[in-house]
């Protein structure tokens, strides 16, 4: 792991935005991505990090953890059904398949906990027992375990630019989803999430909680895209010490970015108007922890990527024959 001295000499070169010579250039809030001929994507991660649906700063290899440890459960999944994933021309970037994406995001619970208003346990604080179509009993514990892991879908984004709660049955009821395809996501969800527990205990972690996203082939198959696994996309906790803490009505041990959220959250800043400048700690614990992730998650040495991303990500680039045979300077 890159010690903290070279972690903040790259903060100065974090990897914030791409400017590659292809057209349609489109951009999310960590990723940026491009047509290619073919039926084909390639879509590249940043070092942006987002909490409260805002970018918030630059994470060093952050976008080489996610795009790295989303190919490698790629493979781990592989026989539960089909992915996008092509080919990885650079730690940074894969070439997918375009899908026809489902327009439902499926969030799977193992654990009633969460304080967003769409989370399971500020649903139940409120005194809501009939919860995304699923009866809870009274006197639940916050961040216990469910019976069994449960999926919540909601929109992508809905009418009024955030995500809406569904139940399972509303998927199909409101057209979003045809039945017989609902029935595979579903099925291939709690799959999933199994797989994810399962590898995540291996490594002395708890899956809590994920969100999936699911689009259709050429031939009408169900298939995996977007991030799995990621500590963007899911909640972590430390499994050794979450029956103890669970026990004495602490928090468990988060191991994914949410310690960055709280950080934001004890000064204040819960998303509304500038965000508050922050220690050069901070982010280079942030990066700290998601290779951390990564090498609990997958057992393997993370390789750190060259920086500046850039012009590595276009020499790569070339070489698998996406970009043409011309210098930076010439397209800059």
């Amino acid at each position: 792991m890159p010690d903290q001295t070279d972690l903040i000499t790259l903060l100065s070169h974090s990897f914030l935005s791409t400017h590659l010579p292809l057209p349609g250039k489109q951009s999310g809030k960590v990723r940026d991505w491009y047509r290619l001929p073919g039926e084909r994507r390639l879509i590249i991660t940043t070092d942006r990090l987002s909490a409260f649906d805002r970018v918030l700063g630059c994470v060093p290899y952050k976008g080489q953890v996610l795009n790295q440890l989303t190919n490698w459960w790629m493979e781990q999944t592989r026989d539960i059904l089909p992915n996008h994933l092509v080919s990885e021309p650079d730690p940074n970037a894969v070439v997918v398949r375009e899908l026809r994406p489902l327009q439902v995001e499926v969030v799977v619970r193992g654990y009633i906990t969460g304080v967003t208003s769409t989370a399971l346990w500020y649903r139940y604080m409120l005194g809501e027992r009939d919860i995304y179509g699923y009866r809870f009993p009274e006197g639940l514990k916050k961040n216990q375990a469910l019976p069994q892991p449960i999926l919540t879908p909601t929109t992508k984004g809905g009418p009024t630019g955030h995500d809406e709660r569904l139940t399972c049955a509303e998927v199909v009821e409101r057209g979003l989803v045809d039945a017989d395809i609902w029935e595979q996501v579903q099925s291939h969800a709690l799959a999933l999430f199994r797989r994810g527990q399962e590898i995540a205990h291996r490594a002395g972690l708890i899956l809590v909680d994920t969100k999936y996203e699911f689009g259709l082939d050429e031939a009408g198959l169900v298939t995996l895209m977007d991030e799995v696994h990621t500590p963007d996309s899911s909640r972590f906790w430390l499994e050794e010490t979450y029956r103890e803490r669970l026990e004495q009505g602490e928090e468990p041990e988060n191991f994914d970015k949410e310690f960055i959220r709280l950080e934001f959250a004890r000064k204040g800043y819960r998303g509304e108007g500038e965000p508050p400048v922050m220690p050069e700690t901070l982010w280079v614990a942030a990066s700290q922890r998601y290779i951390a992730i990564y090498e609990k998650l997958t057992g393997q040495a993370f390789v750190p990527g060259s920086y500046p991303v850039e012009s590595r990500l276009v020499e790569n680039l070339r070489r698998a024959g996406i970009l043409p045979e011309f210098g930076q300077e010439e397209w800059r």
